[in-house]
């Protein structure tokens, strides 16, 4: 074998690193993100004094659901002018105000339901990561489709807000399951091919942390749907 084929191998297993650091990084900031939310979420369900900080006031509680939101939109469309450091503090900020919002459900449902429908989601998010980043099958026609059916859950959420029909609710939990199920496997084929091309920089680490964002977003919907379709109260 010649110097340029020993190059050339050196280069391919450089190239292999990078790509299995890439997706290393994006899945180790997802189940930190989700390790952070249920801290928080155990926090508040073992301190009153937090409770009745978070949910004792509407405007307390309303406040943070909108420093989600404007940490995710911070996220998704001002990623290209912020530091790396900047966009992993925006990404630990929202998996941390999350977990303090979701925390409502360790009071509605029993902690062994929790538990229960954790690992279920657990298992549907493998499967479905699995088959994206493996499939031979282009998701991305798909992923059009699904994104029509995410606005189509947020409006007919909203309609339901005004209704107050359980029917109603539970038909949108289904859909929910479906669909951000299916979002696993398209995320993750997005990733696994921007994993090709990733460089040692950090505009890819904050590649990572956009796709962990967008995985983590997949885990906790369907986690929540599941939740209301199958989870028992207290």
């Amino acid at each position: 074998m010649n110097n340029t084929s020993f190059d050339n191998v050196s280069l391919q297993q450089a190239n292999e690193k990078i790509t299995q650091r890439f997706i290393t990084a994006v899945y180790g900031w997802m189940v930190a993100a989700l390790a952070i939310s249920g801290a928080a979420a155990f926090a508040v369900f073992n301190s009153q004094a937090l409770f009745s900080l978070i949910f004792g006031s509407r405007f307390t509680f309303f406040g943070l659901i909108i420093a989600e939101i404007a940490l995710v939109f911070m996220l998704t469309a001002g990623i290209r002018k912020m530091s790396f450091t900047a966009a992993a503090v925006a990404f630990i900020a929202y998996s941390l105000v999350n977990g303090l919002t979701l925390s409502s459900i360790l009071f509605l449902y029993t902690g062994t339901s929790v538990v229960r429908i954790f690992i279920i989601t657990a298992l549907m998010f493998g499967a479905m990561s699995i088959y994206g980043a493996t499939t031979g099958s282009n998701l991305q026609s798909a992923g059009k489709y699904l994104m029509m059916g995410l606005i189509g859950i947020v409006i007919a959420s909203l309609i339901n807000i005004f209704l107050r029909s359980s029917s109603f609710d539970w038909l949108i939990s289904f859909v929910t399951v479906g669909v951000f199920t299916g979002l696993t496997a398209y995320d993750s084929q997005k990733i696994t091919q921007a994993a090709k091309y990733a460089q040692d920089n950090e505009t890819y680490k904050k590649v990572a942390v956009i796709g962990a964002l967008e995985l983590y977003l997949d885990f906790i919907n369907i986690f929540l749907a599941l939740l209301r379709l199958f989870g028992k109260r207290r």
